[in-house]
């Protein structure tokens, strides 16, 4: 799939496509996936309704799975307490300065069982997760989600599932897990400013496309 980069500081009208949905997270640096804290700011709201889960379409929610495979894209549940997000390399490197630095966001206990084990193999699913740690899908499922908003896992890699006699494709994947450091090899994820400015660019960021973004919002977005 060719790339133009000279749109990467233009924002899509709208996402109709994997390369308008790339070019657009390009354009935010960092947004949340589904409508919900800053109005107005998600693909969700970027994407017209009748290109999401038509008979014909899937829209954004299969199209994740090339913007991930672009390789400079990072995607999890990393905003606002464990909500899926996209973010540029650039600005995932922020909220990891951010985040890191504050020690509700150190892993622990459990968390370090399955870091130790992501380290070792590369990528996790949560099957491996629940067998490693004995647990139920829900559980295995929570802390992975901690695991990303803490910027210790992203997801790798997203299979598409394939069920029934006729192997129907409706929507089901697998995702699999693995750590930022591991995914952006090629990549300096050390902004080399403090934490707190990080945090002061996520939030200017995000005001450039919605200046009515309150602080207590933006807060809550990058918590």
């Amino acid at each position: 799939m060719p790339i133009d980069h000279h749109t990467d500081n233009l924002v899509s009208a709208s996402i109709h496509s994997p390369e308008s949905m790339y070019h657009t997270i390009r354009s935010l640096g960092i947004v949340p996936f589904f409508s919900g804290l800053v109005p107005g700011f998600s693909i969700e709201e970027y994407t017209p309704e009748e290109y999401w889960f038509t008979d014909e379409e899937l829209g954004p929610w299969d199209w994740k799975i090339d913007v991930v495979l672009y390789g400079d894209i990072a995607y999890g549940k990393f905003l606002y307490g464990g909500k899926s997000a996209f973010a540029t390399v650039e600005w995932y490197r922020e909220l990891m300065n951010w985040k890191r630095a504050q020690a509700r966001y150190q892993p622990s206990g459990s968390q370090l069982t399955v870091m130790k084990e992501v380290e070792e193999k590369g990528l996790v699913t949560v099957r491996e997760v629940r067998r490693l740690l004995s647990v139920k899908k829900s559980a295995a499922d929570s802390l992975l989600m901690r695991l990303q908003n803490d910027t210790r896992l992203v997801i790798g890699n997203i299979d598409r599932v394939y069920r029934g006699d006729d192997l129907h494709y409706s929507g089901w994947q697998q995702a699999s897990f693995c750590r930022p450091e591991d995914l952006f090899i090629d990549f300096d994820l050390d902004p080399g400013h403090s934490p707190e400015a990080s945090l002061e660019r996520l939030k200017a960021q995000v005001r450039r496309f919605v200046p009515q973004a309150g602080d207590d919002q933006l807060l809550k977005l990058f918590r």
